[in-house]
């Protein structure tokens, strides 16, 4: 099927943009700025209240995913998200689209302004007369969700709060890959509005105590203050959290109001999906953070991006020596001097037995994806590329990977820190890190100079 996805940079745009091109379906991208999705989809940078542009590029296409929000534009919102509606299901009428499947909101005749936004943007959707699959939906647990990085970081960085009132809210979440599902199957139900969510009904509470335990915390002190407001408490988010603020206060703004689902049997009647309890989505989400960091560990810049940190070198390669650099990637393990800053390292495996680490140099039978080397399991290997995924890290989760070739040495460490430990073992040796990667990079070419 021949599908567009207007918002396809943003965080379920991404997603179902890999999803539905792995699915086999043709995908155009739309967005202003589109050069960052899923390999296999054609993208086209377009204003979506553009409405002549827009029916141009959606010319073709059979169905039409509406995920714009515009919560970062601040207090006028509201208004700009109606227009931004209002044009596209004109748009996609022009250009015949035969459906619109839109992710809304749950909540009955929601009182905050961000959700009911997002209500009134299914009703705009459907003014143009074209038929619109809404899926009202709560918070989704997925790396990169503005609602997911919240709960992240303030689970990992606080021992202790205090919050509002609002800690104490139903509210029914569903994970990134039931969601996935439901869009996917919105392409074959009939038209109208569907309540979705995750198997329990939880409170912001108990999601913190959820994500400490997935996360292998210790229990989070919560203690309730009642007259705590949310604006009060969105400048608290703001001081703990690096999330966009224009988006997470109109977000803590609409938390006082329950989202669960009333009326489930729409849904059940017509959706094969079997949706997640809290503790498996907040899990399915930090595993599929995981393997995504492996898979694009090489394409990673410097800088914090949903709670992992990255730190990036580059250096040039001796003319004649490529061949030499790749090779030497293959003859890791066993030695602290193959990485370089070898005192270090030994440091480092000394400090982490005092907190119950057992890591030791180790060679394995090949250099292969799934081998255990030293204290990394081996990601991915292909040519001229090595990225490694740490095992028994005691601070938190870490990776190296290398790329050699075309006279360059391209290497990126990241690291995503556990609770309080990892955040104060990252940011104290911040300075040495720097110091170190320098190092270690320069010293994987300095190694293949001398074997020239």
């Amino acid at each position: 099927m021949i599908v567009a996805i207007a918002g396809a940079s943003g965080f379920v745009g991404r997603a179902l943009t890999a999803h539905l091109v792995g699915g086999g379906h043709d995908v155009v991208a739309l967005g202003r700025s589109v050069s960052s999705v899923s390999t296999g989809a054609r993208a086209v940078a377009v204003d979506v209240g553009d409405e002549d542009a827009t029916a141009a590029a959606l010319e073709g296409v059979e169905v039409a995913y509406y995920l714009v929000h515009s919560m970062a534009a601040g207090g006028g919102f509201r208004q700009v998200d109606l227009r931004l509606a209002t044009a596209f299901g004109r748009a996609a009428a022009q250009a015949g689209v035969g459906r619109i499947i839109y992710v809304g909101a749950l909540g009955d005749a929601p009182s905050s302004p961000h959700l009911a936004s997002r209500h009134e943007v299914g009703s705009a959707l459907a003014g143009g007369g074209v038929a619109v699959v809404e899926l009202r939906a709560a918070v989704v647990f997925g790396s990169g969700s503005i609602s997911f990085e919240m709960l992240r970081y303030l689970t990992e960085r606080l021992p202790a709060m205090v919050c509002p009132r609002w800690v104490r809210t139903r509210i029914q979440p569903v994970a990134l890959v039931d969601l996935l599902a439901y869009l996917e199957q919105s392409l074959h139900v009939a038209a109208g509005i569907y309540e979705i969510g995750g198997a329990e009904v939880t409170t912001y509470r108990e999601m913190i105590s959820a994500y400490a335990r997935v996360r292998g915390l210790r229990p989070r002190r919560i203690i309730d203050i009642p007259w705590l407001t949310p604006r009060l408490s969105s400048y608290w988010v703001d001081l703990v959290t690096p999330v966009d603020r224009s988006v997470s206060h109109a977000l803590i703004e609409s938390l006082v109001a329950e989202v669960v689902v009333v009326d489930p049997e729409p849904a059940r009647r017509a959706f094969s999906v079997t949706p997640m309890g809290v503790e498996r989505a907040l899990a399915a989400a930090l595993d599929d953070q995981d393997q995504q960091v492996s898979r694009s560990l090489l394409t990673r810049g410097d800088g914090l991006v949903d709670g992992v940190y990255s730190v990036v070198v580059d250096v040039a390669i001796a003319p004649g020596a490529d061949d030499v650099v790749v090779r030497d990637l293959g003859t890791i393990g066993g030695r602290l001097s193959w990485y370089g800053a070898a005192p270090g390292w030994a440091a480092r495996l000394v400090l982490g037995r005092l907190v119950g680490e057992h890591l030791r140099p180790r060679r394995p039978p090949a250099v292969e994806a799934g081998a255990l080397v030293d204290w990394w399991r081996i990601a991915w290997v292909g040519s001229g590329e090595l990225v490694l995924r740490s095992v028994g890290w005691f601070p938190g989760d870490a990776w190296l990977g290398y790329r050699a070739g075309q006279g360059a040495l391209h290497q990126v460490a990241a690291f995503r820190p556990r609770g309080i430990p990892g955040f104060l073992y990252w940011k104290l040796l911040t300075p040495v890190h720097r110091v170190a990667f320098d190092r270690m990079a320069r010293h994987r070419v300095q190694r293949a100079s001398a074997q020239l």
